[in-house]
């Protein structure tokens, strides 16, 4: 049986927190982009078509990322 190499756990782990960082940035620069808060209007106002809109954009940033980080 083989034993995992540690490095490859440890370069897993670094990419993917960079990952989900760079999600979250982009995701905020975004936010802050819009004439309105999104949370608000998403959660508070409950607009369906808003929240559309930002699943197809997050699919859409965490795709962008992958591909970046996957190489």
């Amino acid at each position: 049986m083989d034993v995992i190499n540690p490095i490859y756990l440890i370069n897993s782990l670094l990419y993917s927190l960079l990952g989900v960082a760079l999600f979250w940035i982009s995701f905020i620069v975004i936010d802050k982009l819009t004439p309105y808060d999104l949370w608000k209007e998403i959660v508070e106002d409950k607009n369906l078509p808003l929240s559309i809109i930002v699943g197809a954009m997050c699919l859409g940033i965490a795709i962008i990322v992958a591909s970046a980080i996957h190489g």
